[in-house]
């Protein structure tokens, strides 16, 4: 389909963000803010890829679904994603939980939207498009839409091949050669493997286009079911896969980043999926091009000095190798390695940062010592403080390690006060 017709489908399209989960498998990453407020790569958060995605899809009607500690993620909407022109009907906006059909918060993602679908009738799309927050990918979704359109279907989910062991953990389709969806199975115990390739399954990566009043009808009839969880890949797609006109929609065929032909995708939902998600982009040729200047990833822009390296002097030099060193950083006489500094970081004479990701306004005192952390924002690391070289020491003082041995540190941990974001 041509780029004027997938932008026209695009404009016809109300995006809908289901940003309002903890992401309780990070551990204390997420104990102050949601998992799509999370940092990441030195300068964005989460949710910033899949609002990119939107917006250099053509997609510029978008809500944000919220609900868990959402404080700092409203934040971070507001004030970095308010640049759309809103006279000529554009925005991105954030949706609170605001108990719109009863006396409850959601009680499950089909809900989340349920409790929202006059946004949906006001917008008065042609097609709805609901996604996940919590995910780190390039997508156009223009591409999806336009595939919608041409097959005449009802509701398309996008779908990515995984191991065949790791399919447990996502909704697991199986479709005929044409891509119709004969059946979508939420987390099995057993997951059915794809039809010639008995080593993979075919995974819903949580992303559906819907005909608006297929999704509305569909949210109706789930509402009124008191036996469902009211959940998309538990009820509301199993029955519209009975119904039929569900298709499969293959993620390589839209995916702007592709690495020696594989589409990239990363569900960060673990710290160490999140710690080694962050650690390719220190490589010299990363898995995940964020210098590609015809898909930026936009995000909030703070106004802050550049990062400055101070002294030059032996045993006293300021360097970074193969790190990633955001704006407002200072390396003052310390050595950083294979690591990434977000914004406004010091660094003191004689520490080592080594394989380490350090969150925000985090202060690190003298000869410390870091290796395969997680520093977490707004943390005060003293003189001589240790983490990442003996996983028992660390549990002793109350760090959490994870099965890979990232050790992450939180400022409560260090006894300091916890800061919303």
């Amino acid at each position: 389909m041509p780029v004027e017709q997938r932008r026209d489908l695009a404009e016809q399209t109300y995006a809908i963000v289901l940003a309002g989960g903890r992401g309780s498998r990070l551990a204390q990453l997420t104990d102050n803010r949601a998992k799509p407020a999370v940092p990441f790569a030195g300068k964005f958060q989460i949710i910033d890829f899949a609002l990119s995605n939107c917006v250099n899809s053509g997609l510029r009607r978008v809500g944000v679904l919220t609900q868990y500690k959402a404080q700092s993620l409203i934040r971070h909407v507001e004030r970095g994603w308010g640049f759309l022109a809103a006279s000529l009907g554009e925005f991105v906006e954030v949706v609170p939980a605001q108990q719109q059909q009863g006396e409850w918060w959601y009680s499950g993602t089909a809900n989340a939207v349920f409790q929202n679908v006059d946004l949906v009738r006001e917008a008065a799309p042609r097609h709805v498009l609901v996604l996940g927050g919590d995910h780190v990918y390039k997508m156009d979704y223009s591409v999806m839409l336009a595939e919608h359109a041409a097959r005449g279907a009802a509701t398309s989910i996008a779908c990515i091949e995984v191991p065949l062991e790791e399919a447990c953990d996502f909704g697991v389709l199986a479709v005929d050669e044409d891509g119709r969806v004969l059946a979508f199975d939420e987390k099995p115990a057993r997951p059915r493997p794809l039809a010639g390739r008995p080593r993979h399954a075919l995974a819903s990566m949580g992303i559906y286009v819907f005909d608006t009043e297929v999704l509305l009808d569909a949210l109706a009839r789930d509402a009124a079911d008191a036996a469902s969880s009211h959940d998309f890949g538990r009820d509301v797609l199993p029955a519209l896969v009975r119904a039929g006109r569900v298709h499969a929609h293959r993620f390589e065929t839209s995916c702007v980043n592709v690495v020696d032909g594989r589409p990239y995708w990363r569900d960060v939902g673990t710290v160490d999926a999140y710690w080694a998600a962050n650690m390719d982009l220190t490589r010299v040729v990363p898995e995940l091009n964020l210098y590609d200047d015809a898909w930026p990833i936009l995000s909030l822009q703070r106004q802050l000095p550049p990062a400055k390296f101070v002294f030059d002097d032996d045993g006293r030099r300021g360097t970074a190798v193969d790190s990633l060193v955001s704006s407002g950083c200072i390396v003052s006489g310390a050595t950083v390695r294979r690591s990434i500094l977000f914004s406004k970081c010091r660094v003191a004479e004689g520490s080592v940062v080594e394989d380490s990701v350090v969150l925000p306004n985090v202060n690190i005192g003298r000869e410390v010592k870091l290796s395969r952390t997680v520093i977490d924002k707004h943390c005060r690391l003293p003189d001589g403080f240790r983490a990442g070289f003996d996983a028992v020491a660390d549990r002793a003082r109350g760090l959490h390690v994870t099965p890979a041995g990232v050790t992450l540190v939180t400022p409560q941990m260090l006894g300091q006060p916890a800061r919303s974001g």
